[in-house]
């Protein structure tokens, strides 16, 4: 682990290598999973206070249920705020563009109809932020569903942390990417000059 401010973070945001790889996940991490994306506090509000910039962007059903059910849920088992999620396990956030599910928030920030890009838990993705009492735990999620992801990003020689760095850098600032940055190259040449 890498402790970095108020964070530790793995090794494997380094070590591994990632890049969506829509064409042939088919936008899947928006659709499967056992619940909704995670939410920040302060994005509950944002949902609610944009949603007439973005409710054009969603598909009828995920307007349906955001409007009866509202714009996000609790997980009973630990309290966290998450994204509402249809009965077919998809976002009610997603739209879907040439059978690729896609997030319709992005879509709307894209054509500058939202000041919201979307939930930082899902720019993040595949990295998953767990807070503890003291820090931060940043660690990479490994699923099926990406191993794609993980074929064109090795193509491409693209680690993890660099994938996200956008992400990271909205999450976190541009000091700490920048010392995950310097603590990836450091470690990049140790092992190059030990295989040496």
């Amino acid at each position: 682990m890498i402790a970095i401010e108020k964070t530790l973070v793995s090794e494997a945001l380094i070590e591994e290598q990632f890049t969506c790889n829509l064409n042939a996940c088919k936008g899947a991490c928006c659709i499967e999973g056992d619940s909704g994306a995670p939410l920040e506090d302060e994005e509950l509000g944002i949902l609610e206070d944009e949603y007439p910039q973005y409710r054009d962007y969603l598909t009828d059903e995920g307007r349906q249920m955001i409007e009866d059910q509202g714009h996000y849920t609790i997980d009973p088992s630990n309290g966290v705020f998450k994204t509402p999620v249809l009965d077919n396990g998809a976002c009610a956030y997603l739209t879907y563009e040439k059978g690729i599910a896609l997030c319709g928030i992005d879509k709307a920030h894209a054509a500058g109809h939202t000041i919201f890009k979307k939930p930082v838990s899902c720019h993040l993705y595949p990295v998953r932020i767990k807070r503890l009492p003291d820090y931060d735990a940043v660690n990479y999620e490994e699923w099926d569903i990406c191993k794609d992801a993980c074929t064109l990003g090795a193509s491409l020689k693209i680690p993890v942390y660099v994938f996200v760095r956008e992400a990271l850098i909205r999450k976190y600032g541009q000091s700490f990417y920048d010392t995950l940055h310097a603590t990836a190259e450091y470690l990049k040449n140790r092992q190059e000059q030990d295989q040496s």
